[in-house]
């Protein structure tokens, strides 16, 4: 049970992140290539829609 809740938060903390910088790094390759283009819009909303660029980080000191 915890190790289920462990690897649960190892997903959310660190793969999500990940796949929203993976998509926005290749949207901006994408346009710096070929221009702008549905593909590389939907790259973007969707690095948007997992995590926005202009979150609000939490600082605990």
């Amino acid at each position: 049970m915890i190790q289920k809740r462990i690897a649960q938060w190892a997903v959310m903390a660190v793969a999500v992140p990940l796949a929203a910088a993976g998509a926005r790094r290749l949207s901006h390759t994408l346009e710096a290539r070929r221009g702008p283009s549905g593909v590389s819009r939907l790259l973007t909303k969707g690095a948007d829609l997992i995590r926005p660029q202009k979150a609000k980080r939490r600082r605990f000191f």
